[in-house]
Formats: structure tokens, C-alpha cells, sequence
């Protein structure tokens, strides 16, 4: 679903600046469930604006006013308007586990790579050829 900004009056937000955006509403979830709040695409591309906190996890026992982190990344000032569309949520479910503490893991082919480890595509090497007749 899409949030709209809850402003009284318009929020100017600076390039650089972050602010807390009021929704003007409050949710109920049942348990094992979470809201997930996600910045907009064209709001990112368009002005650099995104949430800090992204995405953001509201709890099945959080009963206070949806809020916004909201960033202005880009290089202009960025005018917030009462109604804006300037996020969005997701509901959704999710199992609680159950952790068990191990002295070691099990093999897998990443290992221990991480971090753009199975990402990035490797050039071939152009040292060798090969020819077909």
C-alpha cells in the first residue's frame, strides 16, 4: 500500500537532511506478523529522497502513529506536501525460529563468501585460445 505524508504544512527537507515523516494513522497487527516499510522507486530516481531505515520493520505490538525516515540524498531541496505519496508498506507473515548454538556449519559451494561474492560475473580469461576446425 502506498503512505501518504501526514504534514500539517509543507516539510522542506534539505539535501543532506533526514526527517520524521507523520502518516497520521496507527495499525493493529495480528502476531506473526510485520509491516515492512520500503522507500518509492520514482521518488528515488527522481530526487534522490529514500528512507534511511530501509525497509523498515513495524511489529505486531507497536500501537504508536506510523512514522517515516525519510532522506533527502539528492542535491536539490525537496518540498513535502500533505497527501504526498512518499513510501510504501507491505504486510507480511513470518515464522519466529528457534536458534540452536553449533561448534560448526555445514559445507556449502559459497562458504564464506559474502558481500557481491556471487554477484559479479568474472571476465573470461584471454590468455588461452581455442579454435575449432
Amino acid at each position: 500500500m502506498d503512505i501518504c505524508a501526514a504534514v500539517s504544512e509543507d516539510l522542506r527537507v534539505m539535501p543532506g537532511q533526514t526527517v520524521l515523516v507523520p502518516t497520521g494513522f496507527a495499525i493493529e497487527l495480528a502476531p506473526g506478523f510485520e509491516a515492512q516499510v520500503r522507500p518509492r522507486s520514482g521518488l528515488a530516481i527522481r530526487h534522490g529522497i529514500t528512507l534511511l531505515n530501509s525497509p523498515g520493520t513495524i511489529d505486531s505490538d507497536y500501537r504508536g502513529e506510523i512514522k517515516i525516515v525519510l532522506t533527502n540524498l539528492g542535491s536539490d531541496p525537496f518540498t513535502i506536501h500533505r497527501g504526498d505519496r512518499i513510501a510504501q508498506m507491505v504486510v507480511s507473515r513470518y515464522e519466529r525460529v528457534q536458534w540452536d548454538e553449533v561448534k560448526s556449519l555445514k559445507e556449502s559451494v559459497r562458504g564464506d563468501g559474502g558481500f557481491g561474492h556471487t554477484g559479479i560475473h568474472k571476465k573470461a580469461s584471454h590468455g588461452s585460445s581455442s579454435s575449432k576446425s
